[in-house]
């Protein structure tokens, strides 16, 4: 089952828009290496799944997986050859709002190339550009 919320104060919000560049969760925190995505916009509970699953599938339950974005927002839509008005449409599914330096999967517990391999994976499966980053330790 994909990820949601267990409960939330308004069952339906508005779009919304997403400006700027990633204020937190844009830093190395849990693991050693990080998926960062470079893009702005949403990413579902799906794609969340399909990259947790591709990762953890790749590493052969070593090492870590943590996920640092969360689908707290939901997102409605009417039914097909419904007429015009009538109120807003049921919640479809649900998504993280993302910003260009939002990590969004950071791995811990495995050599640097396996990492690599492993977060390559999972950035085929989201819908805008990511980049491989570090830990930065001494900081």
């Amino acid at each position: 089952m994909a990820m949601m919320p267990k409960r939330v104060k308004w069952r339906k919000s508005q779009r919304g828009r997403i400006r700027g560049v990633a204020a937190r969760g844009n830093t190395v925190a849990f693991g050693e290496y990080a998926l960062q995505c470079l893009g702005t916009g949403w990413i579902t509970a799906r794609q969340i799944e399909a990259g947790r699953v591709a990762a953890t599938h790749f590493l052969h339950r070593e090492g870590r997986v943590y996920l640092r974005v969360f689908p707290r927002k939901p997102v409605s839509s009417k039914p097909l050859e419904t007429r015009m008005g009538k109120g807003k449409g049921d919640p479809e599914y649900w998504v993280a709002r993302v910003r260009p330096g939002t990590v969004l999967l950071e791995i811990g517990g495995v050599e640097e190339d396996i990492a690599r391999a492993a977060l390559m994976r999972v950035a085929h499966k989201m819908p805008y550009p990511c980049r491989f980053v570090k830990r930065r330790h001494g900081l």
